[in-house]
């Protein structure tokens, strides 16, 4: 993997000019980004090696249909699986830098994402000992198939029924409606020889709701669909054309008893059921997964950033002075408000996942995941909900960043050479996957209605939601009479508390008069859902920059483990000074823009007046003119290289237009200087003047 000299490297000169007038220790805050200099050195060792192996070639990608596509994933998923023992690659972080080198979805990531962890969390020790190995070595290959046709996030929907047969001690698993078929889990189609199959438990009679089961699909030794399984490939999509999404119907399908997941909940041979310690225990995958995708979305953000700026930096177009000639894009006011709240935005969530990854990962019993194998589940509902909204509002301000990074580049962000196309295709459905977004704000809304009308003191709640309390002192006014104060990160973030207590208490109020006109609980919800949609985006607003700030998250009630706030790390790291300056500035521009942004509901109870507002709006556009000065530098600290940028617009020499040139001959269809469709249709129509 190359990284560049800013001496010894050609660039173009806007770009050289850039980099050259900076005075930021770039290296410092890629390690800051990373968490430390031993994670970029490692990321760095494992991207080093997938980019130099031509087994990863990505330069024709962009040519390919959807059938060469599969196939190159498939080919490469191989590679992969060798690589990984080759490197003896086994820790999370370690997978999750491999999987960012390769930059694909590939067919068999669902065995590593959701297969593997679910048996792991869900399942006895014996069942473990049978699947795990078999699985991490590839010898079967799983997916997660929750989705049916006709239901996704809503898993009480489900239809898909397990009903147990004492007699012979199995469970028949069975598709009874055409819309109970399992529809959209990735490495269905035709890659997975097993899958977790989500299903109503039935037993002696009684529906006991949603248990996970694991069923073979495929025969080991030809790969043939087994008995009453119907499993296929679901068609083309939007992007994600190398990842086989399938449909399974299930026909009456006989499995061991034993292949329930019985960690928690169990049928016994006589079909007596045990329940779980609570109904929420099977969230714990799905909350791994959702803490993942924080950092995955904060990534793809950044990347579109690295192609947006360094392209607004070369791109000359149009003059602000008439006569003094074409100015870069990057200079204009308005290309700016673009880009770099959105810069500022990927600062905030990619420190958000980095914290959220280590802190559900990091082996040793303190983590949540080691808490909760340890059989504690008191984490379980505030970090459900946390990662819901985090997973919800990251995915929500990356895509929508992606596509307006692709705006910004004008019509060349159109072309595949941008590498835009493909960033937004394949990232644009973590909105909808491992929970429909507005599904997942509703769920942290719905833990929020319940600590705020509980009445508990701030001693009673998780640090995260202390605002909430009845006892919490807040103010009737921020008091601010200046730009410099409105700069303060104590008052920022007191400003955002503030605008989720008071719009968790709309939401509230609102529910509490649905239910006072005679509505039920549940009409009352569904009518004030929109004010609970609101509440939980701007609690989780608050949460990411809580954590951005503060880089504190709490793990409560078992146990209190405090990571230094965002300023203490920057000190404690011996950060430069320009470094240090630059860092509270993009947490100020952060804040400042969803601030005017958002202002009416900073204003709603007068808390702030539209004087504050003005002062924001008027900190915002002098913040955006000096993070402009460092758009460059900070976009190389993102520490992406060219291969997996795979972008002409985003190059770090930036020979934008020579190599838009290039890829164009590159372009099978034009190998030909007469292109067949000539004879075969246009040859009839053109013909000489006579």
């Amino acid at each position: 993997m190359a990284r560049y000299n800013v001496r010894d490297c050609w660039m173009v000169e806007e770009l050289r000019k850039e980099r050259e007038a900076s005075q930021l220790d770039i290296e410092e805050i890629t390690n800051f980004i990373s968490g430390n200099e031993v994670l970029t050195a490692r990321r760095r060792e494992i991207y080093e090696r997938v980019l130099s192996d031509p087994e990863f070639a990505r330069d024709d990608r962009y040519f390919h249909s959807r059938e060469e596509a599969f196939d190159e994933a498939a080919r490469k998923a191989v590679h992969k699986i060798k690589l990984l023992k080759e490197m003896d690659i086994a820790s999370q972080v370690d997978k999750y830098y491999f999987r960012g080198a390769v930059d694909e979805e590939l067919p068999t990531q669902l065995n590593e994402t959701m297969f593997i962890p679910t048996i792991e969390s869900q399942g006895t020790e014996e069942q473990k000992k049978k699947w795990l190995e078999p699985a991490r070595e590839y010898r079967i290959m799983g997916a997660y198939a929750q989705t049916e046709l006709g239901h996704g996030t809503y898993l009480r929907g489900l239809e898909t029924t397990a009903t147990y047969r004492p007699e012979t001690e199995e469970f028949v698993i069975h598709s009874p409606t055409q819309t109970s078929i399992k529809w959209w889990p990735g490495g269905l189609g035709h890659s997975s020889t097993h899958a977790v199959v989500p299903a109503r438990l039935v037993t002696l009679g009684k529906d006991h709701g949603m248990h996970l089961f694991i069923v073979q699909l495929r025969s080991l030794e030809d790969h043939t669909p087994l008995p009453g399984i119907n499993v296929g490939d679901i068609g083309p999509k939007f992007g994600y054309f190398g990842m086989d999404n399938g449909y399974l119907q299930l026909d009456n399908v006989r499995i061991p008893r034993d292949h329930m997941l019985m960690k928690y909940a169990q049928v016994a041979p006589d079909g007596t059921y045990s329940k779980p310690p609570t109904d929420k225990i099977t969230y714990g995958t799905m909350v791994q997964v959702r803490t993942g995708l924080v950092l995955f979305t904060a990534h793809a953000l950044a990347r579109a950033l690295v192609i947006g700026v360094r392209y607004s930096v070369v791109r000359r177009q149009g003059e602000i002075e008439p006569g003094a000639g074409e100015v870069q894009v990057m200079d204009y006011q308005t290309q700016q408000f673009k880009l770099l709240p959105l810069l500022a935005s990927a600062y905030a969530l990619s420190s958000t996942g980095v914290a959220m990854m280590m802190m559900f990962i990091q082996g040793s019993n303190l983590s949540v995941r080691g808490q909760i194998e340890e059989g504690n589940l008191d984490l379980l509902p505030e970090l459900h909900a946390t990662s819901a909204g985090l997973k919800a509002i990251s995915a929500e301000i990356s895509n929508n960043g992606i596509e307006v990074c692709r705006m910004a580049c004008g019509g060349h962000g159109y072309s595949q050479a941008s590498g835009l196309p493909h960033l937004y295709v394949n990232y644009v459905p973590a909105n909808t996957y491992e929970g429909e977004n507005t599904v997942l704000f509703l769920q942290t809304a719905r833990y929020l209605n319940k600590l705020y009308s509980s009445g508990q003191p701030m001693s009673a709640l998780p640090t995260n939601v202390c605002y909430l309390a009845t006892d919490y002192p807040g103010h009737a006014s921020c008091g601010v009479r200046s730009v410099n104060r409105l700069s303060d990160p104590h008052l920022q973030l007191e400003a955002f508390r503030q605008r989720a207590r008071r719009m968790v208490g709309v939401a509230s109020s609102a529910y509490q008069r649905a239910l006072g006109r005679g509505l039920t609980q549940p009409q009352a919800w569904n009518s004030t859902t929109v004010d609970w949609t609101v509440a939980a985006k701007v609690f989780t607003f608050s949460v990411i920059y809580f954590i951005t700030k503060n880089q504190k998250f709490v793990w409560l009630t078992v146990t209190t483990v405090v990571l230094k706030s965002f300023n203490d790390a920057i000190e404690a790291k011996g950060l430069s000074p320009a470094n240090d300056v630059i860092m509270r500035k993009l947490c100020s521009l952060y804040a400042m823009y969803w601030m005017v942004q958002s202002s009416g509901e900073f204003m709603t109870d007068g808390y702030m007046t539209p004087y504050h507002i003005s002062l924001a709006r008027s900190l915002l556009y002098s913040l955006l003119a000096e993070v402009r000065k460092e758009a460059v530098p900070l976009v190389d600290a993102f520490d992406v290289p060219d291969e997996i940028l795979n972008s002409a617009l985003g190059r770090y020499d930036g020979d934008v237009y020579t190599h838009l040139y290039q890829w164009a001959q590159r372009a099978p269809r034009n190998k030909k200087k007469v292109h067949d469709v000539y004879h075969k249709y246009f040859k009839k129509l053109l013909k000489p003047k006579l």
